[in-house]
């Protein structure tokens, strides 16, 4: 039984997802730049292939203003060359207009054919150094107005910081019934705010079995104030080897050329890299044994050198399916993962362990996805 009530608790399986390091971050060895893994449409095309071949069911396109890939631009590209996978694409609220947002995402949408689902991000712009409740407020606002953008006719908002009045939807109608799933994580109050009463996925970074229950429980009993339920995910790099030696020794290999002052130059430029969940990661790290483990298979090594998700779940392809397993009893059914490099870990965790998996499309299980094409004016709807 899961710890808190969830959206999907006879759900068969669970998502499965790979990421795609559109934001300058793969490497053989961390902190070693390697130019044959900078993030350019090639690489990055070429890694959500391959988790597509390997069978994920989503790849997330995280968001950071640093070289690399737009997330919009590149989930765009990626739709005419994907059949199955879906795309979750990282929204850093404000960046665009909310409406002409709500316009850009169904368009992606129906490009997809519903294969896309949305991040929500509530950091700081670039040059920008905004008070945490103001950009929660403004995500919040952002959230308000797309849900309405994709369910209602007209669009009628009055906030803190927009105001709209009778603005027609029939431009930002969605592929999805409802519009895609919206997945969010954060830490602070004014987060778990925002996630309770409108997300869909509440995505944690790896901690200890303790702080993620103590997570779930937070953000459940906001959810519960709104009388909603959520679902929740796990976001974490992975190792998976055919013994458990094999799978530290690979640990400290990709950390053995890493000097730990460019680690820090590194987690530095990350727009989130002063955030509550970022001190949570660092916080991890303090406690972890001498070799990184803060609990057994959960290595903190990765946050050395990375902002944001600091941790792997490292070991045997039956240690790591165990783990997997334990996080689905309490509730999880999400998972991102990922590894470096990242389509070399891509091919060793499908070919290891998404075959003992069972998996699924979180659209289709909450039944988003309509079975024919929607008659929306983008879809099978008369011209407008």
């Amino acid at each position: 039984m899961s710890v808190v009530p969830i959206t999907s608790p006879d759900l068969e399986g669970a998502e499965v997802s790979w990421f795609s390091a559109l934001c300058s971050d793969d490497y053989e060895f961390l902190g070693v730049p390697n130019n044959a893994l900078k993030s350019s449409w090639e690489h990055c095309s070429n890694i959500l292939l391959e988790a597509e071949k390997q069978g994920f069911r989503n790849i997330l396109c995280p968001s950071s203003y640093q070289v690399g890939q737009d997330t919009l631009t590149f989930v765009a590209g990626g739709a005419p060359i994907t059949e199955k996978i879906n795309m979750l694409a990282a929204v850093r609220c404000g960046e665009m207009q909310p409406i002409m947002l709500a316009r850009t995402i169904a368009t992606l949408d129906h490009m997809l054919k519903g294969r896309l689902t949305v991040n929500i991000i509530s950091s700081d712009f670039p040059g920008e150094k905004a008070e945490s409740n103001y950009r929660y407020q403004r995500s919040r606002e952002v959230v308000d107005i797309l849900k309405q953008a994709w369910t209602q006719d007209t669009i009628n908002y009055s906030g803190e910081v927009y105001n709209f009045e009778n603005v027609s939807t029939i431009p930002v109608q969605p592929y999805q019934t409802g519009g895609p799933l919206l997945y969010f994580g954060g830490y602070s109050p004014a987060a778990l705010e925002l996630c309770g009463e409108h997300c869909d996925v509440y995505l944690m970074w790896p901690e200890t079995a303790d702080q993620i229950e103590g997570r779930m429980k937070a953000v459940n009993a906001v959810a519960e104030k709104y009388n909603r339920t959520l679902d929740y995910g796990f976001r974490s790099h992975i190792i998976v080897r055919d013994t458990e030696q094999e799978a530290r020794e690979y640990a400290d290999y990709i950390v053995s050329k890493l000097d730990d002052e460019f680690g820090q130059l590194i987690k530095n430029r990350a727009l989130d890299s002063g955030s509550l969940g970022v001190s949570h990661q660092a916080r991890a790290r303090e406690l972890a044994d001498k070799f990184g483990y803060v609990e057994p298979n959960l290595w903190t090594g990765v946050g050395r050198a990375r902002s944001g998700c600091g941790a792997a779940i490292v070991g045997s392809t039956d240690q790591v399916l165990s783990k997997i397993e334990a996080y689905q009893k309490m509730g999880i059914r999400s998972f991102i993962f990922s590894g470096y490099p990242h389509i070399d870990e891509c091919k060793h965790v499908g070919e290891k362990l998404l075959p003992l998996l069972k998996t699924c499309s979180l659209p289709h299980a909450y039944g988003r996805v309509p079975n024919e094409t929607p008659p929306t004016p983008l879809g099978s709807g008369e011209r407008v």
